[in-house]
């Protein structure tokens, strides 16, 4: 009897301390980012259009960069509380380790030696992207089995030189690989003609099309040569840290699950249509202690920046320049792969 008294107090004593340590929420990261008072978030050297652009006043405008205000916001409770940090492909594991930026968001993918070797840390997916290949019309390439011996522009630093290598392998052709770091002149060798292809995400080759006005004088060829998962990216040892971006994508998504948006989170604040949406935009409290973060938190992420399908639209969507289809980045509801965590 003894024993068993003294198991049950071991049991409850254990519960005990596991429920303490899911209350202590607030790690390192989010600690210095509250002291210091703004996030500190990745942009791009130039222009990643649709993802991360910057006009000539300095104003930042595309989805990573929302992203990334969706992340202050939750956080800071304001989206103008955010230093954007023009990197290169190669600059991010350096500065994100380095702590000069606390959160990468810059159209990158989670891969295993990102994770076991650079000890760095994943959200869940937030876009899906597959990596094209952009040809010059004029040389009747159908498809990459066409381009045996032909040169191939290719972003540095990323993981699409290993998937041109890999898939050009696979088929049995030979690429010429023409490795530029920057975007804009990387785009420049491909229009100027000094590269027979251009390989790179989906979505970039799509925009690049588009915005040289030529979509009549290159064909996106058929091969997938790579999907990719993007996701937020944090050092590894700072669960809570993981945990906040985790919880901020998935409010992006939930409320555009929900029906809720910028435009009508006041009214659905005030007549909440259930339990998990008051306790979702504040009114119940519990969404945020346990993140280390305040009650209104969602509520002012999606006030400030929208939901998830207001992010898409302006950036990549009917309201951008590129007029991009969701296809896969869609809620599992409509046909895509993109799903929030449960709010409970």
């Amino acid at each position: 009897m003894k024993a068993m008294k003294w198991g049950v107090a071991v049991l409850a004593l254990g519960l005990a301390n596991i429920t303490a340590s899911a209350q202590a929420a607030g790690g390192k990261t989010l600690e210095a980012v509250k002291a210091r008072g703004v996030l500190n978030c990745t942009g791009h050297d130039g222009s990643y259009l649709g993802f991360a652009e910057v006009d000539d006043k300095g104003n930042w405008k595309g989805i990573d960069i929302d992203l990334c205000r969706a992340v202050a916001t939750a956080v800071l409770g304001d989206p103008s509380k955010l230093k954007i940090i023009p990197i290169s492909w190669a600059q991010r594991w350096p500065e994100l380790q380095s702590g000069n930026v606390d959160i990468v968001i810059k159209a990158s993918g989670g891969t295993l030696s990102r994770d076991t070797e650079l000890g760095l840390q994943f959200s869940m997916s937030y876009y899906l992207g597959t990596t094209k290949v952009m040809a010059h019309k004029e040389l009747n390439v159908a498809s990459l089995k066409d381009a045996d011996g032909g040169s191939v522009c290719i972003p540095a630093g990323t993981t699409i030189e290993q998937q041109v290598a890999g898939y050009a392998a696979r088929i049995g052709v030979k690429l010429e690989p023409v490795v530029i770091e920057k975007t804009e002149e990387l785009e420049q060798a491909y229009f100027s003609k000094r590269c027979d292809l251009y390989a790179q995400w989906g979505p970039v080759v799509a925009i690049a099309r588009a915005a040289k006005g030529q979509v009549n004088d290159h064909v996106i060829l058929p091969d997938v040569l790579d999907v990719e998962p993007e996701v937020f990216i944090m050092r590894q040892g700072d669960d809570n840290w993981v945990d906040i971006a985790n919880w901020t994508l998935s409010a992006l998504l939930f409320a555009e699950q929900s029906g809720i948006n910028s435009n009508n989170i006041d009214e659905m604040k005030a007549k909440p249509a259930s339990s998990q949406i008051s306790k979702f935009l504040g009114v119940t409290p519990g969404v945020g202690k346990g993140l280390g973060l305040s009650d209104d938190w969602a509520y002012n992420v999606i006030k400030n920046v929208g939901n998830y399908g207001e992010v898409f639209d302006r950036n990549l969507g009917a309201g951008s320049p590129y007029k991009m289809d969701r296809e896969l980045t869609d809620l599992w509801s409509n046909g895509g792969v993109l799903y929030p965590l449960v709010f409970d």
